[in-house]
């Protein structure tokens, strides 16, 4: 299944403008499972399109553990967005959580872009309300559906994600223990096959 399923905001927004955006104008960075594409504290350097591989948002706790509060998937967009365009430091650590190859633009060239190019300040304004409903839905999803309700609308948008993120990170995602989640599993395979 393609990303855009998966993270709702590609609906609302010219995927095909950043993405030839990347590709024309980016350069082809590799990095190694990980490997932080952005460090939370640190203003981020690029925005990118990536090519192959997966990466996880992060953030820390207060107990200091890591809470996984993003996913991004091959054919999908990486970015501090739209803080990094601005120079503000990130909130969350962008991780490859696979080898990754991502056509990368620098932010500060794109939040220098901005300023002059109309086209590009507008698509900027669209993507950062797109991003901003999808996070205040997940928001929302925390407090009006169950576990069981978010990890079958999970499963339905990218059956494979256990092919691509280890188990403690899709629970992390959820925001329920790996312990649960592998409870979700097999009633909900149990379930499918008793019907």
């Amino acid at each position: 299944m393609e990303s855009s399923n998966f993270n709702t905001y590609y609906e609302n927004i010219d995927d095909v403008f950043w993405r030839n955006l990347c590709i024309g104008q980016g350069e082809l960075r590799h990095y190694e499972k990980g490997e932080l594409f952005a460090e939370e504290g640190r203003i981020a350097r690029y925005l990118g399109y990536i090519k192959s591989g997966t990466l996880k948002y992060a953030v820390t706790a207060s107990d200091g553990s890591e809470k996984v509060v993003g996913l991004e998937f091959e054919g999908g967009f990486v970015a501090d967005f739209p803080f990094s365009l601005y120079g503000r430091e990130s909130r969350v650590s962008i991780v490859a959580v696979t080898p990754c190859d991502i056509y990368c633009i620098p932010t500060m060239e794109l939040g220098r872009l901005m300023k002059s190019d109309e086209r590009l300040y507008r698509m900027i304004a669209e993507t950062a309300v797109a991003l901003f409903d999808t996070t205040y839905t997940r928001y929302i999803n925390l407090y009006t559906k169950s576990a069981q309700e978010r990890y079958n609308e999970l499963m339905a948008k990218h059956d494979d994600i256990f092919s691509l993120f280890p188990l403690k990170e899709i629970a992390s995602f959820l925001n329920i223990t790996p312990t649960y989640l592998s409870r979700l599993r097999k009633t909900t395979k149990t379930n499918l096959k008793n019907h």
